[in-house]
């Protein structure tokens, strides 16, 4: 068994997540929020949360209102964590 970790393998353990494009008013960054909805332990009522991430837009190919894939990778700078992995549906 090598001691080199395999490229492939270390792209498939990275986390991906989908979420839309609210500000893109950065050069090569733009801010995507996600959403989550789920039921209060006690309660059992659906509690919506949502947080936003910076990610690295290399083209400035994502505008305000796309529905976008990203991967996580190296920090970038001090917020950014995530690249721009593709555009799943343009804004209308």
């Amino acid at each position: 068994m090598s001691t080199e970790t395999d490229p492939k393998a270390s792209i498939e353990r990275r986390k991906t997540r989908q979420g839309l494009v609210v500000s893109d008013a950065r050069d090569k960054t733009i801010t995507i929020e996600l959403t989550s909805a789920k039921a209060h332990p006690v309660y059992g009522k659906t509690v919506r949360r949502s947080t936003k991430l910076h990610a690295h837009d290399e083209e400035n190919a994502a505008s305000v209102g796309d529905f976008v894939k990203i991967i996580e990778c190296r920090p970038l700078s001090k917020q950014k964590r995530w690249r721009l992995v593709e555009i799943l549906e343009r804004a209308r």
